[in-house]
């Protein structure tokens, strides 16, 4: 069986350039990933001023990139974050939904999802209410399939001391008020969770009714703390049984989109090469595609600095990783420095205001 693989574009901070998109839908595309959700944290008009039409320049970059996936055999989405509708669910939020959906279509949808993650929770009857604004979207959309992330998008208590305390049975409720075809984005155990098994997803089906679309947090590194480090290392438990219990499995990218392109590149291979899968091998031959031999050779010696030991903990070590990447001369480099240089820290106004 083969594994639905994607890209959910999900990240906080400094968003990518058209240009970045297409080189990871370029990179990844061959190597079997079949979808691709743009909905990144910092476009406002498909979160906080979601009512709002994107100005034309931005829609037509949006239109084109939808048609470069098409072109590459990936299916094209579009995440809608649409706050405050929900509650009330009234007709003028049915009026704004069907106008924004409308204008949405244009692009030749293939895929909506409608996200609720990371936002205030603590709502009445917050199950039906986001199930009936979903199941409107998804019969107002020409997107043949739809998306749902929920408020709870993973067991992690973490959810609850940011959000708002978590609905008793849940789960249960989404599963008994969703249209049986909407696809349910699901982190995990955590919202970073460091293993996804198949005892876990088969519980989460049983209560959903369905099974679950992985919306894995790595690579992602959004935030003011994950922001000190680059996750560059190949992915490890997610052993590829779990192809069997998901509908999906798509990763959220750091925000270094070539450096992402490595660890997209390991999930891949995990699922391809299943019980012979490597994980140090699999790095150094992703690496290698994306960077070619001997700089992947170099990234893999500066592992330990680069992703564990933080931006702000390196020492005299960040002067001789500047000087390093400094001198090579590939935009994968340039995101390194960019990092070193401390342009890809995310804050906490952006995560609270995006």
């Amino acid at each position: 069986m083969t594994v639905n693989l994607g890209v959910i574009e999900g990240l906080f901070g400094k968003p990518w350039s058209w240009a970045d998109r297409t080189t990871v839908l370029r990179t990844l595309a061959p190597a079997g990933y079949r979808f691709y959700h743009y909905g990144p944290k910092a476009d406002p008009f498909l979160r906080r001023r979601w009512q709002e039409p994107h100005p034309p320049e931005q829609f037509a970059a949006l239109a084109a990139f939808a048609a470069e996936c098409r072109a590459r055999g990936v299916r094209f989405g579009v995440a809608l974050t649409p706050v405050g509708s929900t509650h009330p669910f009234d007709d003028a939020s049915r009026a704004a939904l069907r106008r924004k959906l409308a204008h949405l279509d244009t692009l030749g949808l293939d895929d909506l999802a409608i996200l609720f993650d990371d936002l205030p929770a603590e709502l009445p009857d917050l199950a039906r209410s986001q199930a009936d604004l979903v199941d409107f979207c998804a019969n107002a959309t020409r997107a043949s399939r739809v998306f749902f992330c929920p408020s709870f998008y993973s067991d992690d208590p973490i959810l609850e001391r940011a959000w708002g305390r978590r609905p008793p049975a849940y789960l249960a409720d989404l599963g008994r008020f969703l249209d049986r075809r909407v696809q349910v984005y699901w982190t995990g155990e955590e919202v970073i969770s460091r293993e996804i098994g198949v005892a876990h997803l088969k519980r989460v089906q049983d209560e959903l009714g369905r099974k679950v679309c992985l919306w894995d947090n790595y690579p992602v590194n959004d935030g003011v703390r994950m922001s000190q480090y680059l996750h560059l290392r190949a992915f490890t438990g997610r052993p590829a049984a779990i192809r069997n219990h998901v509908s999906g499995h798509a990763i959220n990218p750091a925000s270094q989109p070539l450096l992402s392109c490595i660890p997209a590149l390991t999930l891949a291979a995990n699922y391809r090469e299943g019980d012979g899968y490597a994980y140090g091998q699999a790095f150094l031959a992703a690496a290698t595609t994306v960077l070619g031999p001997d700089f992947a050779a170099t990234l893999r010696r500066d592992i330990l600095p680069l992703q564990d030991t933080g931006l702000d903990n390196l020492g005299p070590r960040h002067a001789e990783l500047r000087a390093r990447y400094g001198a090579i001369d590939h935009p994968a480099a340039r995101e390194i420095t960019d990092w070193l240089d401390g342009r890809f820290r995310t804050t906490l106004e952006e995560v609270q205001t995006q």
